[in-house]
């Protein structure tokens, strides 16, 4: 984990030296297609003068890699290509010239970028021997990883920049464009690699960008595309972690390089969904209260390390699954939780973007959910913003491997959450929460649901008081109704119902679990030791196969909630000064002196809401798939006697 501390600068003076010959490949150069077919286009002549047919294309240095090619070079120009957006006006816009700037400025960087690592690797020194034919032939292999990994490096630091300094020009979010697979990537030598991108960007260029306003989402698509493309092939290059193990920065334009992650402007979203207040959702007090604990402890967000204390001392909820019957308050939830984060962060000036995965991510054009559904990751994992994303009516949204009924699409999605959330390259740094909502969660699949660290059971009102409190709220002003023998909103005093709704779970609730407690009690004993837990938790696999280790895993990490059980005082959220504005260090040590002791008591009652919330969604499951089939065979049964009826 790297802090501002540890970054390393990128001196302006050596961003400048290749600035020229950035500015040479968006002015013109040859390029012949290796990869990707030629679309028919129509070609663009420079402005510039000096570049004429005389150009030579550039040629990889790499022995054994310069081909006889039968495929015609094509002249590119970008600054010409991007012109041509508005052919009405001589001069060239302001949009137009920031497009070029940032292309230029993020080739510049790139070039750096790969000279630094070349002097790290010492893949210099073999570079100038290849050039004089002295390069030894045992350090041909060592010469062509280091060029393959400098190129992959060139090309995720150019469309990472790109995309970083076009997101301050214009907002796009109106206008959408669609470009396809980026296909010309070349890993011979990173000059070639960058021309062959530039190429590719040309045609797309030509394609899509045929007016002014769709000239940056153009760009923006196909870089997100390079950029995808590049990470991808890191992971199978060795000789990488010269690159990714170093931060970078470039302090004129506050960009910061880390690894093949992808930066991003902090920048809020626009909300507009209508908030709610704490004593508005009337019952589901444990969601209520987890929810409430939630928002504050993104607050605890440290920009400058980029980590959550939260998410280091253990507690911090990555991700968790709200679900009950329809009309029982997730909607109400999502919108209390959104407006309480979006008030904390204008408080604390920090940007707050929230984003929910709907079923307009369903895509039929292949592999465009899966991208939709990755947009919508990268965007609340931003490291450079507090997050909150959720997943409304999960059940629709992600298909069930197996299931015959579920689309390529979602199951596409599926594959997206299920890595993204519990994936090997998965990092939490505690800027962020993934809720995930469904009125029927037993329709999600497995591995998915299980990817959930928390539940949160909402089941809406429930007592005579729930039920007053709410009429009340509904009711509106407009009416002169008493209100009766009745305390409004006692019931909804939060810490005082939370600690009943905690207690209730010192017994299971679903009758599956129910038999397993009392057998394994009525074995055993007391529940008072880990091996006595232990145990516990053995029969519950062996009455669920699904339980396994990753339900172990969730129900040690809402222990560790529980043992974070306190709500950041009100005061730090509403004074910068006493909390929010202290150094990383400072805010751990202020968290860890409020943790309290895990008791056994904590264990089961977490073990018994986990548990309940899986056995309820697997006999929930069964028993729709039971009722399914009696259905069928019923219709089998009534079309047999039908036809058998009809033959007389």
């Amino acid at each position: 984990m790297s802090n501002a501390s540890d970054l390393m600068e990128i001196k302006e003076t050596a961003i400048r030296e290749k600035v020229p010959a950035a500015q040479s490949m968006l002015d013109g150069f040859d390029h012949t297609p290796r990869l990707a077919k030629p679309k028919d286009i129509e070609k663009v002549a420079s402005k510039s003068p000096g570049i004429g047919g005389s150009r030579r294309r550039f040629r990889s240095t790499t022995p054994g890699l310069v081909t006889q090619s039968t495929v015609k070079a094509e002249g590119v120009h970008i600054i010409a290509r991007v012109e041509t957006t508005d052919e009405d006006d001589a001069l060239m816009s302001p949009l137009q010239a920031g497009v070029l700037h940032a292309l230029r400025r993020a080739l510049a960087t790139a070039l750096t970028v790969v000279d630094q690592y070349a002097d790290a690797t010492g893949l210099s020194a073999l570079m100038k021997d290849n050039l004089q034919g002295k390069l030894p032939s045992g350090k041909t292999a060592e010469f062509n990883e280091g060029l393959a990994a400098g190129s992959v490096i060139a090309l995720h630091v150019f469309a990472n920049m790109a995309s970083f300094l076009l997101s301050s020009l214009h907002d796009t979010s109106e206008l959408t464009v669609d470009v396809g697979d980026v296909e010309e990537v070349l890993t011979d030598n990173p000059q070639l690699a960058l021309t062959g991108a530039l190429w590719e960007l040309d045609q797309d260029l030509a394609i899509f960008a045929t007016s002014e306003d769709k000239l940056i989402p153009t760009v923006t698509a196909f870089l997100e595309q390079l950029m995808d493309k590049a990470a991808m092939r890191a992971q199978n290059l060795p000789r990488l972690e010269a690159f990714t193990s170093v931060a970078y920065r470039v302090e004129e334009d506050d960009f910061e390089i880390r690894g093949f992650e992808a930066a991003s402007r902090a920048k809020s979203t626009k909300l507009t969904m209508t908030f709610k207040k704490p004593h508005e959702v009337v019952g589901n007090h444990i969601a209520k209260y987890q929810s409430m604990k939630l928002s504050k402890m993104l607050m605890a967000y440290d920009f400058e390390k980029k980590l959550n204390p939260f998410a280091e001392l253990g507690g911090f909820i990555f991700t968790f699954m709200g679900d009950g019957a329809p009309g029982t308050g997730k909607t109400t939830l999502i919108q209390m939780m959104a407006g309480l984060v979006n008030e904390y962060c204008n408080v604390a000036g920090y940007p707050f973007r929230y984003a929910n995965l709907s079923t307009d991510s369903i895509d039929s054009y292949q592999g465009k959910s899966a991208q939709n559904a990755k947009a919508f990751i990268n965007q609340i994992i931003d490291p450079n913003v507090i997050g909150f994303g959720t997943i409304d009516d999960i059940d629709q949204l992600a298909g069930k491997r197996g299931d015959r009924q579920s689309s390529a699409g979602q199951l596409e999605i599926t594959a997206v959450l299920m890595e993204s959330f519990a994936g090997a390259n998965t990092v939490v740094r505690g800027n962020c929460t993934f809720g995930m909502f469904s009125n029927y969660p037993e329709n999600v699949d497995d591995a998915l649901r299980q990817r959930a660290a928390a539940r949160f059971l909402v089941d809406g009102p429930q007592s005579r008081e729930d039920y007053i409190d709410i009429l009340h709220l509904l009711m509106g002003k407009n009416h002169d109704i008493p209100v009766g023998k009745h305390e409004l909103f006692e019931a909804q005093q939060i810490k005082k119902a939370v600690a009943a709704s905690y207690e209730s779970y010192a017994r299971p609730k679903e009758e599956g679990l129910e038999i397993v407690f009392d057998a394994v009690s009525k074995s055993i004993g007391k529940l008072d030791t880990i091996a006595k837990l232990g145990t516990y938790l053995k029969g519950i696999q062996e009455a669920d196969a699904r339980f396994t280790g990753r339900a172990i895993k969730n129900i040690t990490d809402a222990v560790k909630v529980r043992a974070m059980d306190f709500e950041l005082p009100d005061e730090w959220m509403e004074n910068p000064e006493l909390f929010l504005q202290k150094d990383y260090d400072t805010k751990k040590k202020m968290i860890a002196d409020l943790s309290t002791e895990i008791t056994v008591d904590m264990v089961i009652q977490e073990i018994n809401r986990y548990a309940d919330s899986e056995f309820r969604y697997a006999d929930k499951s069964d028993e729709i798939a039971i009722e399914n089939m009696v259905r069928d065979f019923g219709r089998q049964e009534e079309a047999k006697k039908r036809y058998l009826g009809s033959k007389g």
